[in-house]
């Protein structure tokens, strides 16, 4: 039996390194190709769009697309594009705070049925959203929330999710922590406020992230509640876009750069918290 030599190793160890480099590349082009297109295409005049073959280079680069979103008066992107950002921030906020109060509660507290409490929420997660829109819908009537912005702030705010995500991150924290705090006279509001929640702020990043992402790209449930063109959100507005006989591909691709960017800067900002919250949330379970 013949041992192998550490050169024989090191050189299987650099072609498996090499074979995993190339298989990122490869992933990497896949999911960059549509967005380096979305953006030369948003650069293009109408006519170049409309070419077959389609170039990848814009000759020349125009900006109608961004100019025809800027001024046009009876689709008001921009103001879509607000109500995205305020909705998205508001929800997002509303998420952070009713899921850290409940995943705490669910984590750290002994009650009876909390069990069965947890069980129940984790239940909801395999519920069709879409079997909820006409009960959500009837709730919302009737609290005159329809055409406003409350209707896609307020709504799924109770983030079944969320609760689960960070009740897996603090069972991963040490309970010495909050022993501590205790010794010193803190009481339980203020070890979940200045102890457990300074401590989970990669947690709490990942699910404002993912719940920003979540309503920032809702389309469904706006269709059914809102109907002012003002008070649309960015991704039904950006399907009135789309004409009747013609299609404008560059002012749609312009939209969908628009709408495209608050995520990237959103995930580029916060992508080592993310990439934390996500590793420690399932160690302990």
């Amino acid at each position: 039996m013949t041992t192998p030599t550490p050169t024989t190793n090191g050189s299987a160890w650099g072609a498996r390194r090499v074979v995993f480099y190339a298989i990122l590349v490869a992933l990497t082009l896949v999911f960059l190709t549509p967005l380096v297109w979305m953006v030369i295409t948003s650069l293009k005049t109408y006519t170049a769009a409309q070419e077959i073959p389609p170039s990848w280079l814009p000759n020349p680069i125009a900006g109608y697309g961004y100019e025809q979103i800027m001024n046009n008066s009876a689709n008001p992107v921009l103001r879509w594009f607000l109500n995205s950002m305020v909705a998205a921030t508001l929800h997002s906020l509303l998420v952070l705070v009713t899921a850290s109060m409940a995943a705490y509660s669910l984590a750290r507290l002994r009650f009876r049925g909390r069990g069965v409490t947890f069980a129940l929420i984790v239940g909801t997660l395999f519920i069709p959203p879409t079997s909820l829109i006409i009960p959500n819908f009837l709730i919302v009537d009737q609290l005159n929330w329809i055409d406003t912005l409350a209707v896609v702030v307020v709504p799924g705010a109770a983030s079944a999710f969320g609760v689960f995500f960070l009740r897996q991150f603090f069972l991963s924290l040490p309970n010495e922590l909050e022993e501590a705090a205790t010794l010193d006279g803190a009481n339980q509001w203020q070890i979940f406020y200045k102890v457990v929640l300074p401590l989970s702020k990669p947690a709490l990043a990942t699910l404002a992230v993912l719940s920003f992402l979540t309503n920032w790209n809702d389309f469904l449930w706006p269709i059914f509640v809102l109907f002012s063109p003002e008070k649309l959100t960015l991704p039904p507005g950006l399907g009135l876009l789309q004409g009747s006989y013609v299609t404008d591909y560059p002012v749609i691709m312009a939209g969908a750069v628009l709408a495209s960017l608050p995520v990237l800067i959103l995930f580029v900002l916060a992508q080592r918290h993310i990439i934390q919250g996500v590793s420690r949330s399932g160690l302990k379970g």
